[in-house]
């Protein structure tokens, strides 16, 4: 299987997530399982049916987290020399030519986007006309609502 592309902001989170449902929220229902068992008829044991359906979801969640840190390539936007450039994990400023709009986007993994916080996907339109340009390039994009024209105004690799 391809590695993944994840910034090591993204890493850590999901670490951290990981690190919570292993160590709190299972055996949180661990002991909400085993109380709801105390009660008695289990078939007609809503708790304890409550309790399963979020142990189901713990552990999936647990094995969805290890898949994609088994896949992941980690990559620490700090420690590249990008000579300037637009790479995976850079923050960039550009201004939207039409209506002189800023706009700040973080190109990052597929499971970190999220275009409400400014983080877009690597495989995202935007993000792959921005990879390769330099400050005060311009970058026409295709949408469905028509052709947008940015201008890179600054990169940072943070």
């Amino acid at each position: 299987m391809n590695k993944v592309p994840l910034t090591a902001r993204g890493a850590n989170k999901l670490q951290e997530e990981l690190q919570e449902l292993k160590s709190v929220a299972r055996p949180r229902v661990i002991k909400a399982i085993a109380e709801a068992r105390a009660h008695g008829d289990l078939k007609e044991n809503a708790e304890y049916h409550a309790a399963r359906e979020q142990q189901s979801f713990i552990e999936g969640r647990i094995k969805d987290i290890e898949g994609k840190l088994s896949h992941a390539q980690i990559i620490d936007v700090t420690t590249i020399n990008a000579n300037g450039k637009v790479v995976f994990g850079a923050t960039v400023d550009v201004i939207e030519l039409d209506n002189n709009e800023e706009h700040t986007f973080q190109i990052v993994g597929d499971d970190e986007a999220d275009i409400k916080s400014g983080l877009i996907s690597v495989s995202s339109p935007i993000a792959r006309a921005l990879i390769g340009k330099a400050e005060g390039d311009e970058v026409n994009l295709e949408t469905p609502g028509g052709l947008r024209e940015f201008e890179v105004l600054e990169i940072r690799y943070e």
